[in-house]
């Protein structure tokens, strides 16, 4: 049987919270990029470059500081949740780099459309009848594809796990992910679906998007019964490296 070993490196409390050891200890070029792209897309969002010339001014900008905030922290999730996955994997094979270069595109893509649906709440009358179900389609669908993206980085990490030397217990771990970023862009294709159904839904379908944190606390949930129930007993199970098994498998 072969266990991996802890190496002497000193862990920070955020790598010993996680279940998933962190490969990747340095930024690497692939990851500089991302942040510059992720940058420059905060930069799209910005209300306005020019400082306010008087008080009215003023008072207009920090109407428009309200969606920012909001579209700031979307942006901010997925900047996490990708940062997340290039320390726990530290891979930058090519795939990950056709993944993770679709991914960007689809952050770019996704700013106009994102900027467009929040301020939109404090401009009467910006959209009307279809346009909001229009609206709902190019967000939802770009939602989702950011994702299932995410989600397929999981899933090549996965299937690398022999090469990547993961546990029984990361390995677990890493398709608990998958799972929960293919649940987080499927609640994008429900505010589609229930858009689709005329105007008068579109509200409808952007309160879909509130069944985020219920997916999220349910894969966990779930997920987390399962990974104590088979490892908590067997720790050393937990702690062996996985051999190259089907994927279905866990």
């Amino acid at each position: 049987m072969i266990f991996r070993r802890n190496g002497g490196e000193k862990k920070t409390k955020k790598e010993q919270k996680d279940i998933i050891a962190w490969r990747g200890h340095e930024v690497t070029r692939i990851e500089a990029f991302s942040d510059a792209v992720f940058g420059f897309a905060i930069t799209l969002l910005v209300v306005s470059l020019e400082v306010p010339k008087d008080f009215g001014e003023l008072v207009h900008a920090m109407k428009g500081f309200i969606p920012f905030a909001v579209c700031f922290a979307l942006f901010f999730q997925v900047w996490c949740a990708q940062n997340l996955f290039f320390r726990r994997f530290g891979l930058h094979d090519e795939r990950t780099l056709t993944l993770n270069a679709m991914l960007l595109f689809a952050v770019l893509f996704f700013v106009y459309p994102l900027k467009f649906l929040f301020s939109a709440f404090f401009v009467p009358h910006a959209i009307k009848g279809y346009e909001w179900v229009e609206l709902m389609y190019v967000y939802g669908g770009s939602f989702a594809v950011i994702y299932f993206l995410i989600a397929l980085m999981y899933h090549h990490a996965y299937r690398k796990r022999a090469s990547l030397k993961l546990t029984h217990s990361e390995a677990f771990e890493t398709k608990t992910y998958m799972y929960r970023n293919i649940g987080v862009g499927m609640v994008g294709l429900l505010s589609i679906a229930i858009s689709s159904l005329g105007p008068e839904y579109a509200p409808l379908g952007g309160l879909a998007y509130s069944l985020i944190g219920i997916v999220v606390g349910l894969t966990h949930s779930k997920r987390g019964k399962i990974h104590r129930k088979k490892f908590e007993h067997q720790p050393e199970l937990g702690n062996q490296v996985m051999d190259d098994v089907p994927l279905a498998t866990h």
